[in-house]
């Protein structure tokens, strides 16, 4: 995988997304299993990638990180939506349809979680996924994250409105919960 990694976990390596990946994303987005956990019902082509690379990816209010398997790209995950005085931030994560199953988006959100309480000092993560979306509110289950709310038909995929799930981890409960899992 191209590119100094930032953060490794046991099986998956997490580094910064570069211009070679563009490629990759592009194609990745515009496959219906992630277009449509991520809401976005739209094609993406490659310049507005380039755009979302320049304005979004390069800029100072977001981390994003592409996951990689044996030098393999496999998804991406990220924070945003930050708020410093608050000190919170919203993650998100999609891994490519033939990765899933296989506990690389558990692993991502693990290292994620640990940089943003342990270097980044923040209180909260929140994350919000689609009420079809069942393996996404395992993962954030299993990571620690508790359900929080609804909101109810707050997005409309595949021709139906949806509801969105709303999850939230604090720092506390994530550490309480190392210290009494042995990890």
């Amino acid at each position: 995988m191209p590119g100094p990694v930032f953060l490794n976990g046991d099986r998956i390596a997490l580094r910064p997304i570069e211009e070679a990946d563009l490629e990759f994303l592009q194609a990745q987005v515009n496959d219906p299993t992630i277009w449509r956990s991520i809401g976005r019902s739209r094609p993406l082509n490659g310049e507005q990638e380039r755009d979302f690379f320049d304005n979004v990816i390069c800029g100072d209010d977001t981390v994003d990180l592409l996951i990689g398997v044996d030098s393999t790209p496999i998804g991406t995950i990220g924070l945003f939506e930050f708020d410093w005085e608050a000190r919170t931030a919203e993650i998100g994560y999609w891994i490519a349809p033939d990765h899933h199953d296989r506990g690389y988006g558990t692993e991502a959100t693990e290292c994620v979680v640990e940089y943003a309480f342990d270097q980044l000092g923040l209180h909260r993560i929140a994350a919000h996924v689609f009420e079809f979306n069942d393996p996404s509110q395992r993962l954030l289950e299993t990571v620690g994250f508790t359900k929080e709310g609804v909101h109810r038909d707050a997005d409309f995929v595949d021709g139906e409105y949806q509801d969105v799930y709303w999850y939230g981890l604090l720092e506390d409960e994530w550490r309480r919960q190392r210290r009494d899992g042995g990890d």
